[in-house]
């Protein structure tokens, strides 16, 4: 049995020393803290999950620009890049009419499908209508399903006719996208439009189905 006392009476036991703060913690802290200049030394970091940490923190203070945006889109982590997706909708001010849905539509190019994901559900928010003809693009063809699934959903978003047959002609997809179709659809009214959520009320996928049931029960147009 290992005696774990002090050998000698009133002699304390060693204090051990807390390990050192590691850079993504320095700024998660610094986030907390308000200390925006401890957090903005760390943004070009060697390591990106201390990237990712920058732009949590940066959002946390409410200090994530157009700039920040457009900057993290060309990191070489994809981590870093989807990150700064998710955080654009929260981006105000100058250029985001402009620079910022440039960097977006520039991101629906990106090589990894889970970031042209994130870049379709940021343009989605943005209900941006010079995305139309390059998200129908990508519903229709591009080779990775999430893609074309998150391209389905960002024309239902923004809701322009435009994108109407586009969504339509999904329905010969997979059925996540399939599912994903009837609820574009909600945006939509018109003959064309009943006729494609007919055919899913029969779709032989039960999830499917059910997208008809509790799209009828909650929008107004169906």
């Amino acid at each position: 049995m290992v005696d774990h006392l002090p050998k000698k009476l009133g002699q304390s036991a060693p204090k051990q020393r807390r390990p050192k703060p590691t850079a993504r913690e320095r700024v998660i802290a610094a986030g907390f803290g308000g200390d925006l200049a401890s957090v903005a030394r760390e943004a070009n970091h060697e390591d990106p999950v201390v990237r990712v940490a920058v732009l949590n923190a940066l959002a946390r203070l409410h200090e994530v620009s157009v700039a920040t945006v457009v900057a993290a889109l060309k990191d070489p982590d994809a981590r870093v890049r989807r990150r700064a997706l998710e955080l654009s909708s929260t981006v105000t001010g100058r250029g985001v009419k402009s620079t910022l849905i440039s960097a977006l539509l520039t991101s629906l190019d990106d090589d990894d499908p889970l970031v042209v994901d994130s870049a379709c559900w940021a343009i989605g928010e943005r209900q941006s209508k010079e995305a139309l003809e390059r998200l129908c693009d990508l519903a229709r063809n591009h080779s990775d399903p999430r893609c074309r699934e998150a391209a389905v959903a960002a024309l239902g978003a923004i809701g322009n006719d435009a994108g109407r047959s586009t969504i339509i002609s999904c329905l010969d997809d997979k059925p996540n996208i399939r599912r994903r179709v009837v609820v574009a659809l909600a945006s939509f009214e018109g003959d064309d439009v009943d006729a494609a959520l007919n055919r899913c009320r029969v779709d032989h996928d039960w999830q499917v189905r059910q997208a008809v049931e509790m799209l009828e029960r909650t929008s107004p147009l169906v």
